[in-house]
C-alpha cells in the first residue's frame, strides 16, 4: 500500500524550459557546448557543495566578459510558469491526509530565490507538504542512492510504500532499484493533476 508520494519540483509542479536556458547561456558565454568541467561546477552547486558566490566566481574566472548579472540571468532562464491549477490539485490531496506528501528536489538557491521571489503562492504550495527537501540544503542530489536513502530514513518508510513522480530518466531509474513504485512523468504529454485518472494502477500494483 502506499503511504506517501515522493513528488520532484521542475516539470511536475513549475515548467522548465532547459533546453532554451543551455541555448541562451552557451550564446552568452560563447561556447558550443558545456564542458564536463562546468557541468561539475553546476552540480556542486546544485547539491550546495560550493556556494552561490563561489559558482559565480568560478564562472567569472572563465569567462571574465560575462557579468553576475548575465550569469544569474542565464542562470534562471529555464523558471517559467507554475499553474495555479497544479497548486489547487496539491491542496485537495492534502486535505484527504490520505498519503505523506513529499518534495525531493534537485534545486539550487539561485532558483529557489527567484521562485520565493516571483511565486505569489510559494508559502503555501510549501505547506501543502509533509517534508520539503532541496538538494542543496541537504548535500545531496539525485540520481545518487543516498538521497533515496535519507527520505526514506528520515520519514519512516518503506521503499514500497512510496510513489516517486520525477520527469528524469535516471532519477527514476535509481528509485525503481531501490523498489519505489514510479511515474516517469512526460511534461510535454502529461500532467500531475491527472494522476488519479491515469495512473491509479501504481496505488494498487504489486
Amino acid at each position: 500500500m502506499i503511504k506517501a508520494i515522493i513528488f520532484d519540483f521542475g516539470n511536475v509542479f513549475i515548467n522548465l524550459d532547459i533546453e532554451g536556458a543551455l541555448v541562451k547561456s552557451c550564446k552568452s558565454l560563447g561556447i558550443d557546448s558545456f564542458p564536463r568541467e562546468l557541468m561539475d561546477i553546476n552540480q556542486s552547486y546544485e547539491q550546495g557543495l560550493i556556494s552561490t558566490q563561489e559558482f559565480l566566481i568560478r564562472y567569472l574566472e572563465k569567462f571574465p566578459e560575462t557579468t553576475n548579472k548575465e550569469l544569474i540571468e542565464n542562470w534562471n532562464f529555464m523558471l517559467k510558469d507554475f499553474p495555479s491549477y497544479r497548486l489547487d490539485f496539491l491542496k485537495a490531496l492534502k486535505s484527504t491526509a490520505r498519503y505523506k506528501l513529499i518534495l525531493l528536489s534537485n534545486t539550487n538557491e539561485l532558483h529557489i530565490n527567484w521562485i520565493i521571489e516571483n511565486l505569489s503562492f510559494y508559502a503555501d504550495f510549501k505547506n501543502c507538504f509533509d517534508a520539503f527537501y532541496l538538494s542543496h540544503e541537504i548535500q545531496l542530489r539525485k540520481p545518487n542512492r543516498d538521497i533515496f536513502d535519507f527520505v526514506l530514513n528520515e520519514n519512516n518508510l518503506a521503499a514500497h510504500e512510496c510513489l516517486f513522480i520525477d520527469d528524469n530518466r535516471d532519477n527514476i531509474k535509481t528509485a525503481s532499484g531501490l523498489g519505489l513504485k514510479t511515474w516517469h512523468i512526460n511534461p510535454d504529454t502529461e500532467d500531475i493533476v491527472d494522476l488519479f485518472k491515469n495512473k491509479t494502477h501504481l496505488f494498487f500494483s504489486t
